[in-house]
């Protein structure tokens, strides 16, 4: 079903301090900024069968969502949003959510620890985690970033593979033994929030 990766969009606090560090630290070019009009309300059709047209409409929010070309020709993105509400407690452990970009070759690696390290970016590692081997830092709004060599053998993924399922069905064992059974699966998995505003279109 998915193709490719087109982009990976985050929040970001400031634009401007954010296009200053991908372009002047990691050496990405900047390639868009789309702003909506002052004031506006994002909106996103609704079409579902044997429903009539509606759309599902924001909160009024400024924004400006900013665009990083990588060398794959995808896209890294963010949004600034002034006064979109604070999203800083999330319970998430700092080393889950990150964006792991593949590098050329273990110089490419090295020397981007170096670059990072002359601007006064903290970089941990490099890992070795078998099938690659990365190093880990921080943008300035605390998003976990990851620089990644592959380091598999011929048959390492067709090895993981194999063993993926049985891997899932420990998991699933642990997870009930010590936090009690998953939760039931929906009939339906919504495209936005249950208080969404819903209209017309």
């Amino acid at each position: 079903m998915f193709g490719r990766l087109h982009h990976v969009a985050y929040r970001c606090r400031d634009a401007q301090r954010t296009v200053d560090f991908y372009t002047r630290v990691v050496g990405l070019k900047y390639v868009a900024g789309l702003m909506p009009p002052e004031n506006s309300k994002p909106s996103w059709p609704l079409n579902e069968p044997g429903q009539p047209a509606r759309k599902v409409v924001g909160e009024e929010a400024d924004s400006i969502h900013i665009f990083f070309e990588l060398g794959d020709g995808s896209y890294l993105a963010f949004f600034d949003v002034p006064d979109g509400g604070d999203d800083s407690h999330d319970p998430t452990p700092w080393w889950v959510k990150h964006i792991a970009f593949e590098v050329a070759d273990s110089k490419a690696l090295l020397e981007g620890k170096k670059r990072l390290e002359a601007h006064g970016v903290q970089v941990l590692g490099p890992k070795d985690h078998g099938m690659c081997q990365s190093i880990y830092f921080m943008d300035p709004d605390g998003h976990r970033l990851e620089m990644t060599i592959r380091t598999e053998q011929a048959d390492t993924w067709q090895k993981l593979a194999a063993d993926a399922p049985k891997e899932l069905a420990k998991w699933n064992a642990l997870k009930k033994r010590k936090y009690g059974p998953a939760p039931g699966a929906k009939d339906k998995i919504p495209a936005m929030p249950d208080d969404s505003t819903i209209v017309n279109a």
